[in-house]
């Protein structure tokens, strides 16, 4: 059930495997002799140097991968100096993963819904230190996603005879999520739980109760300017693939926009991101900062990105896999070979920083789309 959860996408699963299709069909143009012993894979994120080219998507329900999972992301976070997406549903609650990412932890909101709550948040992360929002405005409606209804993956949970089947299945698994979730109670939507210790309950969350399925249709444009005029940080909306769309965002007074299809989780027919990734970045000119997520699996990955257009590049599903595998270690493990195969890339292509990398890298030599 939880695989299925952190692996599915809408529908068949179509729209998330052409998007990996058509960046691993990219071609790169391999460069010699140009001196490539000393390479840097820093970046400028809104002004500050950050010590990778990639950061942690928001995502919810980390702790189903394993134990204490946001904190191990926020770890990851402060020793690189990158930044962490912390989810509206997410398994640690804001002001723990504002400390225990010392600052670099981003809140995203899920935008619309009940707007009550919404500024409840909001005044939450504000009080508790987050410099950078990001909304994620791709899901008026929560996509249908098959694999996990078929595992019958609600939040809260239900347990019934096939979910006690699946966990009986997977023993090494629910026992260390039994054991490992103790002392801060099963695993939930942290920022909407009630407080416990061990399974005692001490008291509810401010923000009251959260559904993750619920409608969130009515959000609109004359919502975003409401928060853009609350919020005085950096604000990102997540989860754009219209050029009209990002053009909009930046007249609106967005500070970056985040390209991404939600992982293939929202749309199945949508555009390939890494295509709208391009189209975008062409609409909103060179300066205008451009994040991107969906379908990055490796260095060479990242690199692609950033030619098409990217200032700056977040993973989501590899850390949870490397979580589920290995834990912390497996994040440690995760993220240096992201980061050697970066900078390898860089070497192939006969560069030596990200700053330099442009359209230019690609090979004219593309072949045709496999069938």
């Amino acid at each position: 059930m939880v695989f299925d959860y952190i692996d599915g996408a809408a529908g068949s699963g179509y729209g998330e495997k052409l998007n990996r299709q058509i960046i691993q069909h990219m071609r790169l143009q391999p460069r010699i002799l140009r001196n490539v012993k000393h390479r840097s894979i820093s970046v400028k994120l809104f002004g500050e140097e950050v010590g990778l080219p990639f950061g942690i998507s928001p995502m919810g329900m980390c702790n189903l991968s394993g134990p204490g999972a946001d904190l191990m992301l926020a770890r990851l976070a402060v020793k690189h100096n990158i930044p962490c997406g912390l989810s509206t549903v997410g398994s640690t609650d804001i002001e723990t993963m504002a400390k225990a990412s010392k600052g670099k932890a981003w809140f995203q909101l899920y935008f619309g819904g009940n707007e009550k709550q919404s500024f409840s948040l909001i005044d939450r992360a504000k009080e508790a230190g987050y410099k950078t929002l990001v909304i994620g405005a791709d899901v008026p409606e929560v996509g249908r996603r098959p694999r996990e209804l078929r595992r019958g993956f609600k939040m809260p949970f239900i347990i019934g005879p096939l979910q006690l089947l699946d966990f009986a299945m997977h023993p090494s698994w629910s026992i260390s999520s039994t054991l490992g979730n103790l002392p801060t109670g099963k695993p939930e939507m942290a920022n909407f739980s009630t407080t416990f210790w061990g399974w005692f309950k001490l008291k509810t969350s401010p923000s009251g109760d959260f559904d993750r399925t619920a409608s969130r249709a009515d959000a609109d444009w004359d919502l975003l300017k409401r928060i853009r005029d609350h919020w005085d940080g950096n604000l990102v909306v997540k989860g754009v693939l219209s050029v009209e769309d990002a053009v909009m965002l930046k007249e609106a007074g967005v500070d970056a926009i985040q390209v991404s299809s939600h992982g293939g989780r929202q749309l199945e027919s949508a555009p390939p991101p890494i295509l709208a990734l391009k189209a975008i970045r062409k609409a909103v000119g060179p300066d205008f900062p451009l994040f991107f997520d969906s379908g990055i699996r490796g260095g060479e990955d990242i690199v692609k990105a950033y030619a098409c257009g990217a200032n700056f590049v977040f993973l989501g599903r590899p850390f949870q896999f490397a979580i589920a595998g290995l834990g912390e270690d497996g994040l440690a493990q995760l993220t240096d070979v992201l980061a050697k195969e970066t900078s390898i890339t860089l070497a192939q292509c006969g560069l030596t920083d990200m700053a330099s990398v442009n359209e230019s890298i690609f090979s004219d030599l593309n072949v045709p789309m496999p069938k």
